[in-house]
């Protein structure tokens, strides 16, 4: 990696990762992970594919299985680490990495949204998970949509959609872009430089802390650097509309989104049909599951087991 001429940020870059930021916080979500009663484990589902995800250590079957699929940007873990304490007292937790997130990935040249509810729906067949809820996040709002309609709501019970573009347009992305004030979707969702990466935070969070740049480019290197060609064939392969779904929908979205703005969450909840509630965030922008997790974890409890 280029070493930021910031004075001082070329001698901490070159550290030992022991010292690296990334790592150690690499490091301590591994920890809230296992503590959550998790492993990291990686299963092949055919001659192709091979996945990567955190299952139950004790799965009982007192419990209800929840599958939760991260978006574009950091792996599983880093997106979900303030929900898997909260969720795996009430549900047998599966968090994989997408395929070419962490360690996922494939020989097929297949890259869309579909291929990659297929290879989660062949590892809940591997796994032998035979009913379940799912929450997706952004991207993995698609996928969940399409590992429902996939598996059919006899085995997906009930899905959660949070901040995620399900019904996007073309246009969706061309309005983005322009709050972004970027030259293209590449360059916002696959940050290159330390101000990349300020304009993805500044439409993804509400208040956005002050990060210096020599540890911004630390993150993007760490987070951002593997697999980028075959992540950014991902992104081209998304595609746009959805059809009704008979499962029953929850949408959770942040009030202050601004990647996708609030008005695609209350047409979204047109688009499903008539089985579907809408959450709404205040002060939240597009991961609220980060910035209000006790709030999101409450809404995504109460949905999932019934509660009012």
């Amino acid at each position: 990696m280029k070493s930021p001429t910031r004075k001082g940020a070329t001698k901490f870059i070159n550290m030992p990762s022991s010292f690296n930021f990334a790592c150690m916080y690499n490091r301590y979500i591994r920890r809230c992970f296992t503590g959550a009663g998790l492993w990291s484990q990686a299963l092949a589902l055919d001659d192709k594919t091979t996945m990567h995800f955190w299952g139950p250590r004790n799965k009982t079957a007192q419990k209800p299985s929840l599958v939760l699929i991260h978006g574009f940007g950091p792996v599983a873990t880093w997106q979900w680490r303030r929900q898997v304490k909260s969720l795996a007292p009430h549900f047998n937790l599966y968090v994989p990495d997408l395929v070419f997130f962490g360690g996922s990935t494939t020989i097929s040249s297949e890259r869309s949204e579909v291929f990659q509810a297929k290879s989660v729906g062949k590892l809940l067949d591997k796994l032998e998970v035979e009913t379940l809820h799912v929450v997706g996040t952004s991207y993995g709002g698609l996928v969940a949509y399409n590992l429902a309609k996939m598996l059919g709501e006899g085995r997906v019970k009930k899905v959660v959609i949070a901040s995620s573009g399900v019904n996007m347009t073309a246009s969706s992305n061309l309005e983005m872009l322009r709050s972004s004030k970027l030259n293209s979707i590449d360059d916002l969702m696959f940050p290159s430089s330390s101000h990349h990466l300020r304009q993805l935070m500044s439409l993804s969070i509400y208040k956005p802390p002050h990060v210096p740049d020599f540890v911004l480019s630390i993150f993007i290197h760490e987070l951002y650097g593997e697999n980028k060609e075959r992540k950014l064939e991902i992104l081209n392969g998304i595609s746009v509309g959805r059809e009704e779904t008979s499962n029953e929908v929850l949408i959770v979205w942040g009030e202050e989104d601004r990647v996708f703005p609030v008005r695609l969450a209350h047409e979204l909840k047109e688009v499903i049909g008539k089985n579907v509630k809408l959450e709404l965030i205040k002060e939240a922008a597009h991961v609220p599951q980060i910035e209000k997790p006790v709030e999101f974890n409450r809404i995504i409890i109460n949905f999932l087991r019934g509660t009012p």
